[in-house]
């Protein structure tokens, strides 16, 4: 039997026995009174340890409760956290999609702007020769109207200022059919910068 606070039971409750070839002894009043004490001092100890070994377990019982309602909170909130990373995911994804197509439809209109500023300048070119070219006619048929005024007469010189300006008119609106041709190019270019612009003003709200 156990030991408990300097008590032994086996001795409070065995009583010595005789040696050989006596006779037994009645075990005296005193005797039995204080080995009852011990027996009821030991009681009162095993009942206090019991009250606390139930102390104990109670509160691991509680604790363990708390342990299993904080871990079933935290599985909760892990799955949550889980679900929350798959749609991050799923829209990240989807983010670079959408700016690997922005950035493939930008290259196409930045190329296609390049064209109609080579177009542009060309034509700008070439309608700059077209103006030096009608001034130097101008200029050449200016000198021969001062030619021309020297050598017809007077009678003739409203028909050749006639001839020229008719020339001259023509000239200017070839021009003029230029220009308007050059308007339109530009009106084209504009719109296609809009059109960029419109894309990457999508572009800038489909991120956010």
């Amino acid at each position: 039997m156990s030991t408990l606070s300097g008590f032994n039971l086996e001795d409070m409750v065995n009583v010595t026995p005789p040696k050989t070839g006596e006779e037994p002894q009645e075990p005296k009043v005193e005797q039995l009174m204080s080995k009852l004490r011990r027996l009821q001092q030991g009681k009162q100890i095993l009942e206090e340890e019991l009250k606390e070994l139930k102390s104990v377990c109670d509160s691991l019982q509680t604790e363990l409760a708390t342990l299993q309602t904080e871990a079933y909170q935290l599985e909760g909130i892990h799955k949550e956290k889980e679900e929350l990373c798959r749609k991050l995911q799923f829209q990240c994804e989807e983010s670079e999609q959408d700016s690997v197509r922005q950035l493939n439809q930008n290259k196409k209109s930045e190329e296609l702007l390049e064209q109609y500023r080579c177009v542009i300048q060309e034509f700008k070119l070439k309608l700059r020769k077209q103006r030096m070219k009608f001034e130097k006619q101008l200029h050449q048929l200016i000198e021969q109207h001062k030619n021309l005024h020297s050598i017809f007469s007077p009678e003739r010189l409203p028909d050749e200022i006639q001839s020229i300006e008719s020339t001259k008119s023509q000239l200017i609106s070839a021009e003029q059919l230029k220009l308007a041709q050059l308007f339109h190019l530009e009106e084209e270019l504009e719109d296609v910068r809009k059109q960029k612009q419109l894309g990457a003003t999508a572009a800038v709200a489909v991120e956010q």
